[in-house]
Order: structure tokens, then sequence, then C-alpha cells
């Protein structure tokens, strides 16, 4: 990275699903209240930047991903008010606040899509993307994101809509120049009103190739024009403002995709969410296919980025947020069982595992990213009903599924581990009832299987095997130290089935090199000579101290200071 270092290259981010964060009034989901009243647990932990998921104006069809008024707070999570005074106390502790922005799609109860239904002659008709019916059926054979054909008829029209995902959530048309002139004068207003940035949801499906409406291709991922309206955004939006985050999350980005536009020449964005490492278990037709925990696939995967973006770019690192399982069940002691083919408790080894897997991701080069309810160790909510799921995704797959013919208890089964309401679960503040300290009445969705034993309370007070200490222990470190920040990376034996280890390295040797070293098994594990015999100060480890440093201890991790060879 030539030129000074972006102030995010030390900055944490923690990400919160204000639903499911806690309940300021009582009506069993959260809101801004709750998360204001909550703040000091997040400054505590020591992160600089709070993603916070959609709260703006929506029917919920999607749970806030569909926007009915981007420039107002949906009652359900406060009012404009309290988002005022949310930014201000969040920024009083040092933090910044990036909003959560879904300009892809907005809700079918926007006043732009009501004027776009009203006649094609309306200007806003062209706000969104429709077509003729074609031998009186959809213009092509494209499949929404959450089950069903990407188009919808419009009897008032004529006209089939697009749209990418639920019927409730029409595609934008960014080939209107009006259209996105509203987007960026609708950006500009909440960063004068003080928001330090955005998270973009699938932005790179913004600029979709009209060829592809008619001949069914798949015309709506990094097509050419995407960098053309990103650049425009930047000038327009970004250009001249100090110290914001821009992220786009980008389903199907590549590597070299994404070193185009994280290059700071370039002007698009800050840096991409890539999905690549969390798709290594889905299956080929479905990612409810499950497919077992592969620990080379998953190492080399993150390697590969590491290594394409060292030179240009920049890298979001990862492994949970609101649409992914907990990573402890998901790359845990729990998950390598069931991949060796034996059950597994859900807790087995939880503290060891939450551990383990946030001291790797945190010493990989780019910005971290945590969960809220990973730096507990939250597991997946355990659900055993179709009842007990809210997910859109979720049920309308189970639908599809048991349609199809699958046994309802493999429908649940790969529910309960695939499913996004796994990462939607309630926080659990305390053991109290009904709802651990997360409202005072039932909650939106159950708490999950891990309450009562697993909530802060507890783990703030667990000592040294407390997993949210070992968190802040992980922050403090990038924080302090230039290699974490810009070191270059190496991964270290790439086909050990169980073995996590790579080196950081500075260029101008101005602080020694690190080694991370990791046993994801139940089993001691022996460090190849080459790695044991050049560890030097133990900088930190999950386990504490250990007693033979050549060799690894069922599901630790250690940072050392690496010697020469």
């Amino acid at each position: 990275m030539s030129g000074p270092e972006p102030w995010w290259t030390d900055a944490v981010v923690y990400q919160v699903y204000p639903r499911s964060f806690a309940d300021g009034n009582g009506d069993g989901v959260g809101d801004l209240a709750g998360l204001r009243q909550h703040l000091d647990h997040i400054a505590d932990l020591g992160v600089d930047v709070i993603w916070l998921s959609p709260v703006y104006r929506s029917p919920q069809a999607d749970n806030g991903y569909d926007i009915s008024d981007y420039e107002d707070i949906d009652p359900l999570f406060g009012t404009i008010d309290e988002f005022d005074a949310l930014l201000v106390e969040v920024h009083r502790r040092g933090m910044k606040l990036v909003m959560d922005l879904v300009v892809n799609h907005s809700s079918d109860q926007h006043p732009w899509f009501r004027a776009a239904k009203l006649s094609r002659a309306c200007p806003k008709h062209d706000w969104y993307i429709w077509r003729d019916p074609v031998d009186g059926h959809e213009p092509n054979e494209w499949r929404a994101a959450f089950g069903g054909p990407a188009w919808s008829w419009d009897p008032g029209t004529g006209q089939y809509y697009l749209h990418m995902f639920t019927p409730q959530q029409p595609d934008l048309n960014w080939d209107n120049p009006d259209l996105r002139a509203a987007v960026y004068a609708m950006m500009n207003g909440w960063l004068d009103r003080g928001v330090d940035g955005f998270r973009m949801d699938v932005i790179n499906h913004i600029a979709k190739d009209p060829a592809s409406l008619s001949d069914g291709s798949a015309g709506y991922v990094m097509q050419p024009r995407i960098h053309d309206h990103l650049q425009e955004m930047h000038e327009r939006v970004f250009a001249g403002r100090d110290a914001l985050l821009t992220v786009g999350e980008m389903p199907g980005v590549t590597v070299a995709d994404a070193a185009l536009f994280t290059d700071p020449e370039r002007r698009e964005l800050d840096m991409v969410f890539q999905f690549e490492h969390v798709g290594l278990d889905h299956g080929p037709d479905t990612k409810f296919d499950n497919r077992p925990f592969d620990l080379p696939a998953l190492k080399t995967s993150l390697a590969r980025w590491q290594t394409g973006l060292a030179e240009s770019g920049w890298n979001s690192l990862y492994l949970a947020n609101h649409d992914q399982p907990r990573p402890v069940s998901r790359f845990g002691a729990a998950a390598v069982a069931a991949a060796a083919g034996f059950d597994a408790d859900p807790f087995t080894l939880r503290y060891e595992s939450a551990t383990l897997l946030a001291t790797v991701l945190h010493l990989h080069r780019g910005t971290p990213y945590v969960y809220q309810g990973d730096e507990i160790g939250m597991v997946n909510a355990g659900f055993e009903r179709i009842e007990d799921y809210r997910d859109i995704e979720s049920l309308n797959w189970f639908r599809g599924a048991v349609g199809r013919g699958t046994s309802i208890p493999d429908a649940l089964d790969a529910l309960a581990f695939r499913s996004r309401d796994n990462a939607r679960t309630p926080i659990p503040w305390d053991d109290s009832a009904p709802a651990g300290g997360f409202s005072a009445v039932t909650p939106w969705i159950g708490m999950g299987q891990g309450w009562p034993s697993i909530t802060v309370a507890a783990d703030r007070a667990a000592g040294d095997r407390s997993v949210f200490d070992h968190h802040r222990r992980l922050i403090d470190l990038r924080h302090a130290s230039r290699t974490v920040r810009l070191g270059e990376f190496a991964l270290l034996e790439p086909d050990h089935p169980s073995l996590w280890a790579f080196t950081r390295t500075l260029v101008d040797e101005s602080e020694p090199p690190l080694v991370v070293v990791a046993n994801l098994s139940s089993s001691v594990v022996m460090l190849p000579a080459a790695i044991g015999s050049r560890l030097e100060t133990l900088v930190l480890g999950n386990l504490g101290r250990p007693e033979f440093a050549g060799e690894l201890r069922p599901w630790e991790a250690r940072v050392h200071e690496f010697g020469p060879a």
C-alpha cells in the first residue's frame, strides 16, 4: 500500500443487527433505544466502527432490507431524533457509525415504485426495470435469490418488473440518471447528518446488462457499468469528505474484480465483502445442501485473497454476519467432529473454538468484522420446528424442498445448520426470564439453545476463559502492531488437515515478524520443525502459556514472534 495508511487499516468493525441486539421499549423487538443503552458493551470491546443493519422505514418483508423510505427511521426501531441521539453517543465514545444501505432495490411500498406502477408514462416508471411479456410469460428464466421467478406481473401496466430477491423488493434501474441523482442526494443527506459511511448491500448487482434481460444470461452481476456507477457515486457523494468507510457487499466477486473495486487510484470503494470462503461448504445446487467443513480449502481460499490484494486493494475479514451461521457451530470443534462422522454436543470446546477462530481471523491482513454475539461465543439457534423460523429465505426454501420430496426431518436439519436465523437470535445479556435481559417480554424470535448458559454477563465474568476479553486483546494488538495491520501474509502448511499457520512480516523490518499457529482438532498437534524451532516471544494465546512450545493443545491458537530460519 503506497502513501499514508488509511485510518481503517487498524480499525475493527462491530456489526449490530438491531432487531436482535436489545429491546428498549418493551415490544420484544430490538431498537435504537436498546442499542444506545448497551453502547458501552461495544465500546469496551475496543472497536472503532459500528455497522448498523437497516433501520429505515420498511414493511419488513426481508427484515428491513426492503426500504420504503430511505430518509426516515422505521417506528419499529424508534425515531429520527433517537437516531441522532445514538449518533452523538457513538461519536462521544470515539467510534464511527456506518449505515447499511440497500440501493439495488427498494420496497414495493416505496413512493417511487407506487408512482412507477401508475402508468408507463410516469417518469418514475423508468426508475425500475420493466419488460413486456414474451410469448405470454416472463421475459427470461432468471430466478430470485429467495426462490421463484425473478419477475412479477403488474396488471396495471401490463408488464413484468424485475426483483432479484422477493417480489416486495423491485430492482432499481441504475441506467436512469434521475434515479442515480436521487440516490446520491439521499446518501449525502445521511453523511451531512454525521453518518460515517455505508455498507452497501449487493452493490455489484446494480448494473444490469439490457441485452441479457431478453436472452436470459446472467447479466446482473459484475457488469461493466458497475465501475462507472461506483466512480460516479464516489465523485458525487464521497469525494472531499474525510474519514469515511465505504464497503460493498459483492456476491460472486473475484480477486481480480476486488483489486479494481478497492484500488485507491480508481476511487470506487475502500473494501468489499467477498463470498468465496463462506460458499465452500455449500452444495452445487443450493446453500442448504451442506458440505463438511474442509480446513485446507478454507485457509487456502482466504490466503488467495490475502495474496491477490497485497499490492493494491484491501480485504474485509469476516466469518460471520446476519446472513451466516455462527462460526463456533460452522467451523468449531462440533463442526469438525460432524465432518468426521461423529456426533458432538454444540457446546463442545466452545471457548476454545470461538477464541481460536477469532485469533486466526484478526491476524489476517485487512479490516476485521465482529458480528454481535460472536464476542461471547454464541452458537447456532438449535431450532427444531419450522414454526420457530422467521427468515423468509429459510421458509421459502423449506416449502420448496418439502414439496420436491425432501423429508421434513432432513429439511429441518439443513435449516438448523444453515438458516440465517442462526445469527438472528437475541443477544442474551443475562440469564433472567423471559428473554435474558434482551426484552421484558417474549422476543420476536426464540432465544436459541445457547441461552441461559451463554450470556454477556457470564462471559465477561469468566476471567481467563472470557471470549469477550480475548477479542479485546486481539483488537488491542491490531491497534498496537504495524505488523498486524500491514505486514505481508504467507500461508504455511497449506495441506495440513488441522494446522492453520501463517506469518505476517513487515518489509521494512521495523517490527519482528509474527507467526500464527492454530490447531483445529481435538488432538495434540506437533508443530513442524521449520515452524516450532523458530518460535520466540509469545505475543498472545487463547489457552495461556504452553508447557511445550512445539506442540498445540486441542483448539489452541497462539501468536509468536518468529525468529530467523
